[in-house]
């Protein structure tokens, strides 16, 4: 039963990979590209290399930042896109594809992983609702403190961001965990404090909030990335659910 629930869940986790890397290149990436046209506050000339602040970075840093959530972008040279991306020579959208199968497996097993511990299946009905506290665990809580930044917006210390965030990411899962799942009141109490916890304390936020990338255009952003996460979770649930009712139930 076990294997067959983690197996279910590597396949609805490619599903929603592979949903997720088309809603990115239709609504997230034509304005990560923009974004960039912005940087070093001039538009680029003809033929000049232009790289994203994505780019160069750390492993950790391209991850926080697809969790963010944000799309990795990759160097573009004269408003194409190089053909050498920066996994093993992919395109960007081979790289982003490859990044959200990833992705999306890895979620999907980290649901079933909890489903299991907590006692509470994954299915139809309720798949919705397991992708919608995933998206507020992973994605619009963190977005209260840490929204989604477009290439050329500033930005405090990485570090101090990547610890930040990863904190709210545990605390938000465990207080939601309080508060759909268990009844009695001193849990919910404790879930909504758990939850807030972080956003009292405050996130790390730069000295300088100066940008040459227009406000109207990070705040386009920062709605189609989390649109696009909701839709991702939102599906990852329901397919999880649909196969956990046809295959793992069956079985």
């Amino acid at each position: 039963m076990i294997v067959k629930t983690l197996l279910a869940a590597i396949v609805a986790g490619l599903i929603a990979g592979v949903f997720m890397t088309a809603a990115q290149e239709l609504r997230v990436t034509p304005l990560i590209l923009h974004a960039e046209e912005f940087e070093g506050g001039e538009q680029p000339a003809a033929g000049h290399e232009e790289h994203s602040s994505l780019n160069g970075v750390s492993p950790l840093e391209k991850l926080l930042a697809f969790v963010s959530p944000i799309t990795p972008a990759y160097a573009h040279e004269g408003g194409h896109e190089e053909e050498s991306g920066i996994l093993f020579g992919m395109s960007r959208f081979s790289g982003t594809l490859l990044a959200n199968l990833v992705t999306g497996a890895g979620f999907s097993l980290l649901l079933a992983g909890i489903s299991i511990m907590t006692g509470h299946r994954i299915t139809l009905a309720n798949g919705a609702l397991w992708g919608a506290c995933g998206w507020l665990a992973v994605h619009m809580l963190p977005a209260l403190g840490l929204p989604p930044e477009l290439p050329g917006f500033p930005a405090a210390d990485l570090g101090e961001r990547q610890v930040w965030w990863a904190l709210t990411v545990l605390l938000s899962a465990a207080g939601l965990y309080l508060l759909a799942l268990r009844g009695e009141l001193g849990s919910k109490v404790a879930g909504l404090v758990l939850i807030a916890a972080p956003h009292a304390y405050g996130a790390p936020q730069p000295l300088d909030i100066s940008s040459n990338v227009p406000a109207v255009l990070g705040a386009e952003f920062a709605v189609a990335a989390l649109a696009t996460t909701l839709a991702f979770w939102i599906v990852l649930g329901i397919v999880s659910g649909f196969i956990n009712d046809r295959v793992v139930k069956a079985g």
